[in-house]
Parts: C-alpha cells; structure tokens; sequence
C-alpha cells in the first residue's frame, strides 16, 4: 500500500457527502502533518502537505504499524499518551511535541488530535513550528539589537549631556525660527545676570550689547542660508567683555536648530606661570638648536636657531614635517636615534650633521630626552654646532684616520663598507708608523718590514701624511 505526500490511502468510503479521498485531501491540507491512529495508539496511515517536510521523515513509510509513542522524542511521550487517551483524544487541545526525524533530529510539532469513526481511530493534526520558531529568533534578535542600540543611545546621551553641562564656554540651542533659547549650559544662563533661571524662552540678542547684536543676527542668518558662518565679534550685554561667537545648524524632528558657542578671544591659548614664560622665550632666543617632535617624528615646533641651521623660511614651513628630512647623512641615524629614546628615555652627546635646504652641512652634538604629553610620547631634542670643535686645522693633503672609538661611535650612522675602509685605514696608519719606529724612521727598512716596496710606502706617508717623501741618505739603490 503506497502513502502520498499529500493524501492518505483509505479505502474508498463516504464521510457525510464527502467521499475517503476528499476527505483525505481535507485533512492534508488543515496541517503539515497527519496521522491516523487506531484505538491502540497505533500509527495505520500518514501524510505531509509538502515535499519538503516528506524527506525529512524519509522514513514515515516505517511508523506504519508502530505506535505514535516511539516516533517522538522521550521528553515529548507524556504529552503523546494525552493526546491519543482519555479526554486528550477528543480533541480541542494542541500540545508542543519534538518530533524525532529519519536523521534523529527533533523537529517541533504543535499537535491536536479529532475522533473518526466508531472504531475508536483517531487523527492527529500537526503544524510544524520550525518557520514560527524561526520569526520568534528573528523578533528576539531585532529586539536585542534595538535595545542594545536604545542603551548606547542613552549613553551617548548621557555623556554629551555632562560634556555640555561641564563646558566651560557658554553654549545654547536656539530655536532656528524665533530665535530664543530652548537649552543652554550654566556658563551660558550667566549671560542674562539676575534672569538666568529664565534664560530658557528668552531671545538669544539679550544676551549682547546693543551695538553687537546686529553682528550675531548677522552670522546666524549666514548660518541659515549657507550652512555655515565666519565667526563674530561680539559685547556681552552682562560685564561688557569682548567675545567670540560661532555657530552651526542642525536638525532635530524635522525643526532646524542653532548651536551657538561664546568664547573669549584666544581662549585656545595656556596662560603659564611668568617662571615658565621665561623659560620657554630663553629657549627659542638661544644660539643652539631646540625641536620637539611627536611620537611619528614629525617637528611640533623649532626654535630660531634649529630653523636657520636647516635654512627654513620659518617655522611654519617646518611644523609637520618629519625630523630625518634634515637629520643625518644616512637614513639609519635618525632611526637609531629615535630607537635609542624609545628604549631608554634619553640620549646625551650624539653626533649627527643637520643638512640645510640648499646644501649647508652642520656637524652638531645632540642631547635628547622623552616626555609625555596627553598619554603620548613626545621627545625634545637640543642641538649644538660642534663644527668648528672637531675640525681643527690641518695641513693641505693631510686626512686623518679615525680611532677605534671615533670609528664605534659611527656604527649606524654610517655604511659597513665605509666603516670597514675607516678601519682599514686606521690600522694601516698604525703599522706604518711602529716599522717607522722600530727602524729608526729609515724608509727603507721600514718598506722591508712592511712587505711593501718603497715606492708604494712613500704614496702611504704622502696619503697619511707621515713626515718628508724624500729619500734618507744610504736608502737610494
């Protein structure tokens, strides 16, 4: 006997006027799934509405002559042994049942179940919850995310909130029709003087001199119309101070608002102490060189002195820029510099040149230190011209080797191979100089020693400067 997905195979008999197989299709169609029971719980026929929900029971053709109890999942027998005894078999209750698949999974089922006939069968409807459960996911997700969303809402809020209470600037919404105040900050209800617990209402003009509120109405219709305004000087009406007035435009609930903000005039600069004052006005009129750059490297600021050594214009030409556009003959020394300062905080006596925009070398000694700014490091640099200092005056010809220290001091300020050809140098210096020594300053003897010929000992003295070319007496032949 065959089972359709979407009708049952009974014999063809007639309930009331409708024949088995009308009556069939009925039932498949009232529920995803349909069972019919006899009066021992047995399962004697089934159907699904749909092809889908069929292959996931790909084996229903099984529950045929099996009781209903062991096709649901242990949890869900209880409820199985209600709906198909006693009153449960009457039918009008529906009852939540997990399903168990050809796979072994549990698909939930919402179950009821009807009388037919006298024989004491039993169908059973059952509606698959799965698509339900799903919009119940879907609605659990959407209201999470929008509480989520309302909670950092509120916190954000929250914090412009206190930001705007705290500031110390006057600040105040106005109406973008009339004009007047709808919020303003306390700094801001200082305006009004003795009516600053009623600034909320009143006309933002109140709050200026006569002669300056023409100015403010000024700027915010410039505001309103082009979205934007060149900021205002302005009296204030309470103590007559000089300010300056900016605003902007926004829209709250489809209702266009001004933000205006009162601050007096270069409000952005630091008032220091006068021992402070000093200090740094002796920094920028010394003759050595003070930078401070960001943790990026890049020049905050320059003194006069460090401006001219790089022949700058100004500083404004060297604000932003980084410091190794000028510091070092190789790339590397401002690398190692700056790697020095990150690791230990301070550097003492480090010589580099300062290369000038239009080709000026100076040799300077460098003095570094680390300081944190706002959580960040910044380092300060003093720079002084040691040029004259470690070029003495020499004899035309003469070029002197470097010592071992001199040479130690160039690593990473300098190419392996150029160190390597100091180093030759140095040494062969050296030996020239102790088979002098050991003979007596004879140049012959002194060629035997070396390996060398004389010829080529005379083109060394001569490179390294050595005393006389000539030829000593009893060394020709």
């Amino acid at each position: 006997m065959e089972h359709p997905v979407k009708s049952f195979s009974t014999p063809r008999k007639t309930v009331g006027d409708l024949d088995a197989d009308a009556a069939a299709a009925l039932i498949s169609a009232a529920a995803d799934v349909a069972l019919i029971l006899d009066d021992k719980g047995v399962i004697r026929d089934v159907a699904f509405s749909n092809e889908e929900l069929a292959r996931e029971f790909a084996a229903h053709g099984s529950w045929l002559g099996q009781p209903w109890l062991e096709t649901v999942a242990r949890d869900s027998r209880p409820k199985v042994e209600e709906l198909s005894r006693g009153e449960g078999a009457k039918g009008g209750r529906w009852r939540h049942v997990n399903q168990v698949s050809a796979e072994g999974a549990s698909i939930p089922i919402l179950y009821t179940t009807a009388p037919i006939g006298k024989a004491g069968r039993i169908v059973v409807f059952g509606r698959d919850l799965r698509p339900v459960s799903r919009l119940q996911q879907r609605l659990v997700e959407v209201q999470q995310s929008m509480e989520r969303d309302y909670s950092r809402l509120r916190q954000a809020e929250t914090r412009y909130r206190l930001l705007f209470q705290m500031s110390p600037d006057p600040v105040m919404v106005l109406d973008g029709t009339t004009q007047r105040v709808t919020e303003a900050n306390p700094a801001a209800m200082r305006l009004f003087g003795k009516d600053q617990r009623r600034s909320v209402g009143r006309p933002v003009a109140e709050a200026f001199a006569g002669e300056s509120r023409a100015a403010v109405q000024a700027l915010l219709a410039s505001v309103r119309a082009a979205g934007r305004g060149d900021d205002v000087r302005a009296r204030l009406a309470e103590d007559g101070s000089e300010v300056t007035v900016s605003a902007s435009t926004f829209r709250q609930e489809g209702a266009l608002l001004f933000l205006l903000r009162i601050s007096a005039p270069d409000s952005g600069a630091v008032a220091l102490p006068p021992a402070k004052s000093k200090l740094l006005k002796l920094v920028e009129q010394v003759p050595d060189a003070f930078v401070v750059t960001g943790p990026d490297g890049r020049v905050l600021t320059a003194n006069a002195a460090f401006i001219e050594m790089i022949e700058a214009p100004g500083e404004d030409q060297v604000r932003g820029e980084p410091l190794d556009r000028w510091l070092g003959v190789q790339d590397v020394e401002a690398e190692v510099l700056f790697s020095h300062l990150r690791n230990r905080g301070s550097v003492r006596l480090y010589t580099s040149t300062l290369r000038g925009e239009h080709g000026l070398r100076t040799e300077v000694e460098i003095s570094a230190v680390t300081v944190m700014n706002g959580g960040k490091a910044c380092f300060g640099f003093a720079m002084r011209d040691v040029g004259a200092r470690i070029r003495p005056a020499q004899g035309a010809g003469f070029r002197p080797t470097r010592s071992v220290e001199q040479l130690t001091e160039l690593i990473g300020r300098v190419p392996l191979k150029d160190l390597v050809r100091e180093a030759t140098d140095a040494i062969e210096r050296l030996c020239i100089e102790a088979a002098l020594e050991l003979s007596g300053d004879n140049r012959a003897s002194a060629a035997e020693m070396l390996g060398l010929s004389r010829q080529s000992l005379y083109v060394k003295l001569r490179r390294y400067g050595l005393g006389d070319l000539g030829a000593e007496p009893g060394e020709a032949g």
